[in-house]
C-alpha cells in the first residue's frame, strides 16, 4: 500500500513510543533487594490504516507478541499511547475500553489451545455475540454463527462438534470465525500459521487475504516466516530486543534491506531455485541475543553488529527515513 493510498484511507491505529516493562523479583535473600527491569517493548511507533496489513517480524523473544497484546489491552503499557480512532486507549476506563474490543479482535498462535474444549464450536463462535449483544435471540445468534462458519470454510452442520474433533487448520478457522463474528475493524494475528503444516498455512493465509478484501479488515500479522509476511503484508516492522530497527513498505524493505539485522534475516529466507540458493550470500549474526533484563547501552544491536563502533554504545538510534522506508541505525542512511 503506497503512501498516496494511505492518505486516502482512514487512520485506525496509531502507537506512539509504546513501552512494556516488567519487574522481575530479585533472587536475593535480602528483602530490600530491588527487582530487575525487563524491557519487553521499549519504544515502538506505528500507524495502521483501514484495509492495511502490517507485518511484524524478529527473533523469538524480541517482543512481538507483547507488543501486540499491549495494543489490544491484554498487557498493560508502561508508557506511551495507543490511539484508536482518535481515542488514547491507555487513558480510557475499563468500561470504555471494553466497548472498543468489538472493533479489535485477536487470533492466537496455538489454534487448539485457544479454544475451550468443553464448548461446542457453535458456542465458541457465538460467545462474543452473547457478550456484546445479549439482546439477540438464540435463532439470530445461530444464524450468524452458521453464516460465519460458511464464510471461513466450515460446514454449518459441524456447529455442535467439539474442538478435539477438528484438525489444526480447522481449529484455526474456528478461531478466525470467532474473531470475525463481531465484524471488527482490526484483527491482530499472533503467529496464526506457525503451528500448521505448510499446505494448511497457505490456506489460512489466503483465507485471511480474501476476508480482508471482502470486509475491509486491517491486520497486524506477526510471524517468523518472512515468505508468509512478504505475501500478506503491505508494510513490515522489524523488531530486535523490544526496539524497532527497520520499517517500510514490503517491496522496498525486501528488495533493499538497510539494517544489518534485517539483511541477516532476509539472507536466511530459502530461495526455491537451487542454483540461486547455493549462490546466495548468507549474512551470519555472531553472538547470542542479549537479555532484555540487561540490554546493551546505546544501540541494542551493537553487540552483534558488524558496523558498530564506540558511538553506538553511547547513543540510541532514532528512526530516519519516511513512510516508504525507515531505519534506526547510526551507521546506515536511507
Amino acid at each position: 500500500m503506497s503512501t498516496d493510498m494511505n492518505n486516502q484511507k482512514e487512520l485506525l491505529l496509531e502507537v506512539k513510543n509504546l513501552k512494556v516493562h516488567f519487574d522481575i523479583p530479585s533472587k536475593s535473600l535480602w528483602p530490600w533487594a530491588k527487582p530487575s527491569r525487563l524491557k519487553a517493548v521499549d519504544g515502538i511507533d506505528i500507524q495502521l490504516y483501514q484495509g492495511e496489513t502490517l507485518g511484524v517480524v524478529g527473533e523469538s523473544g524480541c517482543g512481538k507478541s507483547t507488543f501486540a497484546r499491549a495494543i489490544i489491552g491484554l498487557v498493560e503499557a508502561t508508557e506511551g499511547q495507543v490511539i484508536w480512532l482518535g481515542d488514547d486507549l491507555t487513558q480510557l476506563s475499563k468500561s470504555a475500553r471494553r466497548e472498543t474490543r468489538k472493533d479489535m479482535q485477536m487470533i492466537f498462535q496455538d489454534p487448539l489451545a485457544s479454544l475451550n474444549p468443553r464448548m461446542s464450536v457453535g458456542d465458541i463462535i457465538a460467545e462474543p455475540l452473547k457478550t456484546f449483544y445479549p439482546e439477540l435471540s438464540k435463532d439470530e445468534v445461530k444464524a450468524q454463527v452458521k453464516e460465519m462458519m460458511d464464510k471461513v470454510g466450515l460446514l454449518p452442520n459441524m456447529i455442535n462438534r467439539y474442538p478435539h474433533e477438528f484438525s489444526g487448520g480447522q481449529c484455526q478457522r474456528i478461531g478466525i470465525a470467532r474473531a470475525l463474528i463481531l465484524k471488527p475493524k482490526m484483527i491482530i494475528c499472533d503467529e496464526p500459521v506457525s503451528a500448521l503444516d505448510v499446505s494448511i498455512q497457505a490456506q489460512v493465509v489466503n483465507l485471511l487475504k480474501e476476508l480482508q478484501n471482502e470486509l475491509g479488515l486491517s491486520l497486524v500479522f506477526i510471524a517468523h516466516d518472512l515468505s508468509v509476511v512478504k505475501h500478506i503484508s503491505d508494510r513490515v516492522l522489524v523488531m530486535y530486543l523490544g526496539n524497532e530497527v527497520e520499517m517500510g513498505e514490503t517491496a522496498s524493505l525486501f528488495s533493499d534491506p538497510k539494517h544489518p539485522y534485517t539483511r541477516a534475516l532476509m539472507s536466511a529466507v530459502p530461495i526455491p531455485d537451487p542454483h540461486l540458493e547455493r549462490a546466495k550470500k548468507i549474512e551470519m549474526l555472531e553472538g547470542e541475543l542479549p537479555s532484555p533484563i540487561n540490554p546493551p547501552s546505546g544501540c541494542v544491536f551493537r553487540t552483534r553488529c558488524p558496523l558498530a563502533d564506540a558511538d553506538c554504545a553511547q547513543t540510541k538510534p532514532k528512526r530516519q527515513g519516511n513512510h516508504v522506508h525507515a531505519v534506526s541505525c547510526l551507521k546506515v542512511q536511507v
